[in-house]
């Protein structure tokens, strides 16, 4: 039984911002007809219209932990198939620029998440390949490739700078903390996910969004993420 939502008016398909007041933001800005639906421990969660089909926005906390608990429950006891995360990330490569939308294919990391799973082997998590086929033909400005999970918010300063930079050499193109366990919760649970991440602030060549960029500049990933989601209703 969840301890962590209190809701039954949860759509199949759920945009999971890590920000409450994202998910508060999402409901207004972009939904029709939105209510709230739960808002346990100051975790909110939306249900609304957006162009004739019922969407939900349900915040999910920072870090792996968290939004494993919350898609977790999302996916075993709200019957929701897809969820697709619209957070934020740092940037590894200097070709992407602060604004610019990457659609995470599998996640890499440095936590002990599927651990739980008891695998003989390291678990790869990818996303739903027909979620991810769907956000590239909408915008093929995206950048899609691995991106790297981190239990430690900013590792690339608590481990050095050769830590990121070996991530890079690897092939990720950002970091950040979620990807890995929604991507892993989704395999086990056999529902579909996708991270869509606007980068903040870019490692490599030291570029960033201002203060005021900061919220404008993840409308085009929201708007995206509705019409990725509008697709599966």
């Amino acid at each position: 039984m969840s301890v962590h939502i209190a809701a039954n008016e949860v759509a199949p398909v759920v945009l999971a911002p890590g920000d409450p007041l994202r998910a508060k933001l999402v409901a207004e800005r972009f939904l029709e007809e939105s209510r709230l639906i739960t808002d346990i421990r100051n975790i909110l969660g939306y249900t609304g219209i957006y162009k004739g089909v019922e969407i939900s926005v349900i915040a999910t906390g920072m870090g792996g932990p968290s939004i494993g608990i919350y898609s977790y429950e999302l996916f075993n006891e709200y019957e929701v198939e897809t969820i697709i995360r619209i957070g934020t990330c740092g940037g590894f490569k200097k070709e992407i620029l602060p604004g610019d939308r990457i659609l995470a294919l599998t996640a890499s990391t440095d936590s002990a998440w599927a651990h739980q799973y008891n695998l003989k082997g390291t678990l790869s998590p990818a996303c739903d390949p027909d979620l991810l086929l769907t956000a590239a033909l909408l915008d093929p400005s995206a950048h899609v490739g691995m991106v790297f999970s981190s239990d430690l918010f900013s590792s690339y300063n608590a481990l050095g700078e050769e830590s990121w930079k070996a991530w890079a050499a690897m092939g990720a193109l950002a970091q950040d903390m979620e990807t890995y366990a929604l991507y892993a919760t989704a395999a086990h649970a056999n529902k579909r996910a996708l991270s869509m991440l606007t980068m903040t602030d870019c490692l490599a060549t030291g570029n960033a969004l201002i203060d005021d960029e900061r919220q404008s500049a993840l409308y085009p990933m929201i708007e995206l993420a509705l019409e990725v989601a509008y697709r599966e209703l």
